[in-house]
């Protein structure tokens, strides 16, 4: 097992369709906490990656475990196929929606039971100042529900991060974690899946969508063809550009984690960029 070997795994997690790298600007889910965990033994590693969001679609405060590494087990399936995601809900639904209407928080909400623990809530604008949180208020007096996390996570971090139980979910138990990070620089690395499309199934889709154009909205084939194409090629530079700025091997943070993997010195892991991970660097995750 070499350093090479290991970001060249990083580098092509895409095994299937509905596995993907380490999402903290996640489109849909509002970054509350992450934190990085690193497992080996011998020449056997893994990744597990938390990521503590809000996802207002879901209605559901989630931590993900994102698992990367070439020992994994007992992995999730959707539609047949694997994922390298599971999901773990710390807050318990019923009381969590009891305290919650639309996306913020109510007026009399307490408490919510966080793996069985009561936990108390706070309405006080002031403690979430003095947790660096500034309210989005879009009403007077609003706390939205990833304001609530934020601010719980200051408080009770242990309760909302995965135990060791949820973290082995796809981990062999004979690798043993080495390296534990709170925070880290760190660059999303999202591809588009784009299988190659012919032109004669181009043709099939032209025939099928015809009927349900309006005429006003009609464009021959070859239009058709050359629409797809240049949409084709848009994909394929974003694709590109992903690949050579923001997979794993681009950049020192995984440079130096596979050589702590490669060789289980934690002493090869001197970062010199700057931590990024905490949710004020994404702004846009749960944007969409």
């Amino acid at each position: 097992m070499t350093e090479d070997e290991i970001l060249s795994h990083l580098d092509n997690y895409k095994w299937g369709y509905y596995c993907q790298f380490i999402d903290l600007g996640h489109g849909y889910s509002y970054l509350i906490d992450c934190r990085l965990n690193i497992f080996k033994k011998g020449g056997e590693w893994a990744v597990a990656a938390e990521r503590l969001g809000y996802n207002p679609r879901g209605g559901r405060i989630e931590l993900d475990i994102c698992y990367v590494g070439n020992c994994l087990t007992n992995l999730e399936h959707y539609n047949g196929q694997d994922t390298n995601y599971y999901t773990v809900y710390p807050v318990d639904e019923e009381r969590f929606w009891a305290t919650v209407e639309g996306e913020a928080l109510i007026a009399d909400a307490t408490f919510w039971l966080v793996r069985g623990q009561q936990i108390d809530l706070s309405r006080r604008k002031q403690d979430y100042t003095d947790a660096g949180i500034e309210l989005k208020e879009y009403e007077p007096g609003e706390i939205k529900v990833e304001e609530v996390g934020r601010w719980l996570i200051t408080k009770h971090r242990d309760l909302l991060r995965a135990t060791d139980e949820e973290l082995y979910k796809s981990i062999p138990r004979h690798l043993k974690k080495i390296l534990v990070l709170d925070e880290w620089y760190h660059r999303d690395f999202n591809e588009i899946d784009q299988p190659p499309v012919s032109d004669a199934q181009l043709r099939a889709s032209y025939e099928l969508t015809k009927q349900f154009r309006e005429k006003d909205q009609e464009m021959d084939f070859d239009s058709f063809v050359a629409l797809f194409r240049s949409q084709e090629q848009s994909t394929n530079s974003y694709n590109q550009d992903q690949r050579e700025s923001n997979r794993p091997s681009a950049y020192e943070t995984w440079q130096l984690l596979a050589k702590v993997i490669a060789t289980g010195d934690l002493s090869m892991y001197k970062p010199t960029l700057a931590p990024n991970t905490h949710w004020k660097f994404w702004p846009e995750s749960g944007s969409l």
